[in-house]
Order: C-alpha cells, then sequence, then structure tokens
C-alpha cells in the first residue's frame, strides 16, 4: 500500500515536471508573474463582460414580458 503510494507521488512529481508553467522561473520579483496576472486580468474582464451581458438582457426581457402579459 504505501509502495503504491510512493510510486503515485512520483509519478505525479514527473508529470509537473513536464508541464509548462505561466511564469518565467528566470525573471525576480513581481516580473516574474507577468503571463500569470495578464491572463488572470483578460478573465476578470471577460467574467464583468458576461455579466453585465447577461444582466442587461434579463432586464430586457423582464420588461419585454411584463409589456406583453400586463401591458405598459
Amino acid at each position: 500500500m504505501i509502495g503504491k503510494v510512493g510510486k503515485f507521488f512520483g509519478e505525479v512529481r514527473t508529470e509537473l515536471q513536464k508541464a509548462t508553467w505561466p511564469w518565467d522561473p528566470k525573471e525576480r520579483g513581481f516580473k516574474k508573474f507577468k503571463q500569470l496576472t495578464d491572463s488572470t486580468v483578460v478573465v476578470l474582464i471577460a467574467t464583468v463582460l458576461l455579466g453585465a451581458y447577461v444582466a442587461l438582457s434579463d432586464f430586457f426581457l423582464l420588461y419585454l414580458m411584463r409589456a406583453l402579459t400586463v401591458g405598459v
């Protein structure tokens, strides 16, 4: 049992070493994470824009359905 767990973690370590990470290991300080922070900003902006689109669509459909069923 312990041998299988050790083998598993050894394989995990090997696979993680093969992965490409979103930062440059040669850089120092905050510059090291430039790609990571840029990608995070893109995701946050996309999330806000998608949320605004869904909210505006919801309000538009709400008023449309209210106008069709109740009248203005």
